[in-house]
């Protein structure tokens, strides 16, 4: 069964991780993908030769997400190409870790352009579309350290938790237009960045996990999935941790 058979979709920083992830399991559930990079062309160039394999349309673009005008152009591209958007994920985002005292203005405010303004660009740029239809689902990923902070990300935190109340306050100005606005906090998923840790500090982050085992990018795509989907229609404004119970 395809839950999301001719939706059309639009991804943030999906040439690699937990983006690619999603948009692979979205359109092998029938979804019209349109994904953003920043530098990474052949990756992207990749994936949208591998999306289309699967029978659906799909379209790999340049865009910096901590631009509004970027974010404005894309989107009119997309709906252009598209004829359309149901579904917005705002997954991109960068690190900048260090502690505060080390922690640069430049590597602040980076990190907050790219992590949570990109998601006020976004947003605000699909919102006509949405309204129009009177219909539509904004996931926004967000992490666990938006939840419980984290040690050296202030940063990273900080912009993961503006994320958390950005969707809620989306969620109550546009509920009632059947538009739906999601957080998802994922914990620590292995991606290409985990791969570069050494195998006892990813181990004891496994073992510090409930279920013993870090997550995939398709445990958090299967979780865009649900909200994306009608299985979720009476779902909005809410925060999904999806970290193997780090946070219970």
């Amino acid at each position: 069964m395809k839950i999301l058979e001719g939706k059309k979709v639009i991804i943030t920083g999906a040439s690699r991780g937990i983006g690619r992830g999603i948009a692979t399991v979205f359109a092998s559930h029938g979804a019209h993908v349109a994904f953003t990079y920043s530098s990474s062309e052949g990756p992207a160039m990749e994936l949208q030769n591998e999306l289309k394999a699967l029978g659906v349309m799909a379209g790999a673009y340049k865009s910096n997400a901590a631009s509004f005008e970027d974010c404005e152009s894309l989107v009119a591209r997309v709906l252009e190409d598209f004829e359309g958007v149901d579904v917005l994920i705002n997954n991109a985002g960068i690190t900048r870790d260090n502690l505060l005292m080390r922690m640069s203005e430049a590597d602040f405010d980076e990190v907050i352009a790219t992590n949570l303004k990109s998601v006020f660009n976004m947003t605000k740029a699909v919102q006509r579309t949405l309204l129009k239809q009177r219909s539509g689902s904004i996931i926004n990923i967000s992490s666990v350290v938006g939840v419980k902070g984290n040690a050296g990300q202030a940063n990273y935190a900080a912009s993961k938790a503006g994320i958390i109340g950005f969707s809620k306050s989306i969620a109550l100005e546009l509920g009632s237009r059947n538009i739906r606005c999601n957080a998802i906090a994922p914990g620590f998923i292995e991606t290409e960045m985990t791969q570069k840790l050494d195998e006892k500090t990813v181990q004891s982050w496994r073992d510090a996990i409930p279920l013993r085992r870090g997550g995939t990018p398709e445990d958090v795509a299967n979780a865009c999935l649900f909200l994306a989907s009608d299985l979720s229609s009476y779902i909005t404004g809410q925060v999904l941790n999806v970290d193997g119970g780090m946070l219970t």
